[in-house]
């Protein structure tokens, strides 16, 4: 059986068991649209939460961006998985405990005004939309390359896969397809990291294969063997950081206090019975995460030897067929600046700008690149860093079967927070704005049917930012998170944590660290992306770390706003004692402060 055929039955059946979930779980109430009733298991919401929390930036990106950026890709991991453990021990439990359906809920409630709420959906929306550009994009990259489509049609193929079962199961369908996504993407992570580790080192085990010796006789460490290659081709050291200690710093407190402000993920832990059981499945969702996270720096080096191995000092005429495979879906590229026939890795870029496509070939029978060379160096290959773990199987010779199983994975992975994303704003729109704010008489039949119409926009909108990205799928998600960095959790923290702050203060902060944090982004990514380099950044920051001077900004103008404003009424500082307090222990009776 073709490689072909077994990637349309593996991703074939896939969807069919995604929206038969979907079908089966069709909601009836704004309940379970919203948080599937709030009655699932914490194991099963830590399934959920893990596939939630995998985006197509943790299964397709994130281990291509390390392959090529090599230590300083460190910061993703560091940022995404710290980041998880802050929301679990210090967020989750006390806004389970607080009892309501989502963060602007929190907000609005907390902050006692429409106007806190209304602010917090704007942020939400902004971070959502952000988040979920790079989710459609990897939908998109996956389509193209495995059912041979351009990615624009591919990322139109997955909005109506997500609008099928977002739309009709709601919550309480999204959970349990997440369920079923998480058991495919790790499947598919795993089986051929384990392949590759073995055909490298000879080790089964991914996470210490990346430290065991390459065995191909030259006795030199998988690490070692990748400095020695990298350095003889013009660049730095696989072991060398080249970015600043600063934005090393920020990119890494940006992702993690990040993570604690993403209210695609802080919503699940409303969908489990009661607060431990948010402590619980946030337990088992680290467990999940780490199958992935663990792995994916023995991905990342196994896929950039395998890469330089196939590719440097090749000629065309002898390509391996997984190049000309993405190549023809405009992921990678070859100019021979040298004219030697034979395609040359060195630093720098292969092009001015990324690649215009013509269909004629050339004189070695490559795609001709409209976009002019850049020849102020001798780098001869563009290749989209978003490929590399898709086309792993392939550069490694695995069988066809492995890479239609890391094809079902991918789409898994970015469907499946797709969905989660796409949910946060449909309710954020349904409840937080109409039945909280604009309409409060509206019949939950009504609700229900402005939350599948704000779905169904939601997908549109995504998809055209999927379409049209600012950037590789994780280099999107990272602004996603310093935007939720700097916008919505210092009011959440400083709401659980502080009786002091008042509605004035976490209006004002929000609205200055989402519109410092987005302006800085902007402009170094849309405006003057030209500029986008160390020497013009603030402080040395780059628009991936940003966040914090975002989050730091909303703190200070939060904190002197309140100080110079009415304290919150009275029942605020009982509200606050409520979420604090462990069950079963009567707020009055603790000691004052």
């Amino acid at each position: 059986m073709s490689t072909q055929t077994l990637i349309y039955i593996f991703v074939g059946l896939s969807f069919a068991l995604y929206i038969g979930i979907a079908i089966a779980s069709r909601v009836s109430s704004t309940s379970e649209f919203y948080v599937a009733g709030g009655h699932v298991n914490p194991v099963v919401n830590g399934m959920a939460t893990a596939a939630d929390w995998m985006s197509a930036a943790s299964f397709i990106s994130m281990a291509g961006l390390i392959a090529f950026l090599g230590y300083d890709g460190s910061v993703y991991l560091m940022g995404w998985t710290g980041g998880y453990v802050m929301l679990a021990l210090l967020l989750a439990p006390y806004l389970r405990k607080f009892g309501q359906f989502t963060v602007p809920d929190f907000i609005g409630t907390r902050y006692y005004s429409k106007w806190a709420r209304t602010v917090a959906v704007i942020c939400l929306i902004f971070i959502s939309f952000t988040y979920i550009a790079g989710q459609m994009r990897g939908v998109g990259i996956v389509f193209s390359r495995f059912l041979d489509v351009q990615v624009e049609i591919g990322v139109i193929i997955g909005m109506g896969i997500v609008f099928i079962y977002a739309v009709m199961g709601g919550m309480k369908g999204i959970t349990y397809t997440q369920v079923a996504q998480y058991c495919v993407l790790i499947f598919a992570y795993l089986v051929p990291a384990i392949f590759i580790s073995i055909l490298i080192t000879g080790n089964p085990v991914p996470q210490l294969g990346l430290g065991s010796i390459v065995n191909d006789g030259s006795g030199l460490y998988v690490l070692q063997k990748l400095d020695q290659s990298l350095v003889m081709m013009g660049f730095g050291p696989y072991t060398d950081g080249s970015k600043s200690m600063i934005d090393v710093f920020c990119i890494t407190a940006a992702l993690m206090i990040g993570t604690a402000g993403l209210p695609h993920v802080i919503v699940r832990f409303f969908t489990v019975p009661k607060a431990s059981d948010a402590r619980r499945s946030a337990g088992y969702a680290l467990i999940f995460i780490a199958l992935l996270y663990t792995t994916a720096p023995a991905v990342a080096g196994f896929a950039r030897i395998n890469f330089n191995e196939t590719v440097h000092q090749t000629s065309y005429q002898d390509a391996p067929v997984w190049f000309t495979n993405w190549e023809a879906n405009n992921l990678i590229a070859w100019t021979d600046k040298n004219g030697d026939g034979r395609m040359q890795l060195a630093a720098g870029n292969a092009f001015d700008a990324a690649p215009e496509f013509s269909e004629e070939r050339g004189a070695s029978g490559e795609r001709v690149v409209i976009t002019p060379p850049d020849n102020s160096n001798a780098n001869e290959v563009y290749v989209d860093r978003d490929i590399m773990v898709l086309a792993n199987p392939e550069i490694a010779a695995l069988p066809g079967w492995v890479i239609a199983l890391v094809a079902a994975g991918g789409l898994a992975a970015a469907l499946s927070t797709a969905a989660g994303l796409l949910l946060v704003i449909s309710t954020a729109v349904s409840h937080d704005l109409l039945k909280s704010t604009f309409r409060p008489g509206i019949s939950e039949k009504g609700e229900l049917r402005a939350a599948r119409i704000a779905a169904t926009a939601a997908i549109v909108v995504a998809g055209i930012l999927g379409i049209y990205p600012p950037g590789w799928v994780a280099q999107v998600v990272a602004f996603a998170f310093g935007l939720a960095a700097a916008s919505l959790f210092p009011a959440i923290f400083m709401g659980i944590f502080s009786k002091r702050m008042n509605k004035e203060g976490a209006i004002a902060g929000m609205v200055t660290g989402l519109g410092f944090t987005f302006l800085y982004i902007a402009y170094f990514k849309l405006w003057e992306p030209r500029l986008n380099n160390a020497e013009n950044w603030l402080f040395g920051i780059s628009p991936e770390g940003i966040g914090v001077i975002g989050m730091l900004l909303n703190f200070a103008v939060a904190i002197a706003v309140a100080r110079r404003t009415s304290a919150p009424p009275p029942e605020v500082d009982v509200l606050v004692e409520q979420i604090r307090v462990p069950r079963g222990v009567k707020p009055n009776a603790l000691p004052s402060h």
